[in-house]
């Protein structure tokens, strides 16, 4: 199947994920990090849960880079990320959140024991 201008795919979204609008699992994020658990995939799994998981077997992902990956909407992804971890098959966790800023007074001390160390 070729794609439309724009590489966006001519198989709209709702046909991947059999026609689910909603995700089971709703705290998925966009940031939610996705990953293949040890089960194998069973019989009869559909092609676009299949090739969610066969992108897990590498590594993790989240669920936005699976659907860059996958070139699908990441509305579709999280319906089909859900029915994976409904059936055991893969896990999430949430993103992890944001570090707090460094204080800029500590960072000037390492540089400066940093450049003192260099010029001992």
């Amino acid at each position: 199947m070729t794609g439309r201008r724009g590489g966006r795919p001519l198989v709209p979204a709702y046909l991947s994920t059999g026609g689910v609008a909603r995700p089971s699992r709703p705290h998925l994020e966009r940031l939610s990090v996705l990953t293949r658990a040890g089960a194998p995939a069973p019989a009869g799994l559909p092609a676009a849960q299949l090739a969610l998981l066969d992108a897990l077997e590498d590594g993790s992902l989240t669920v936005v880079e699976a659907a860059a990956l996958l070139r699908l909407p990441v509305s579709a992804v999280r319906v089909l990320a859900g029915g994976l971890i409904d059936r055991e098959l893969a896990t999430a966790r949430a993103p992890i959140p944001s570090a707090a800023r460094f204080d800029p007074d500590l960072l000037k001390r390492v540089a400066d024991g940093l450049r003192a160390l260099k010029h001992a």
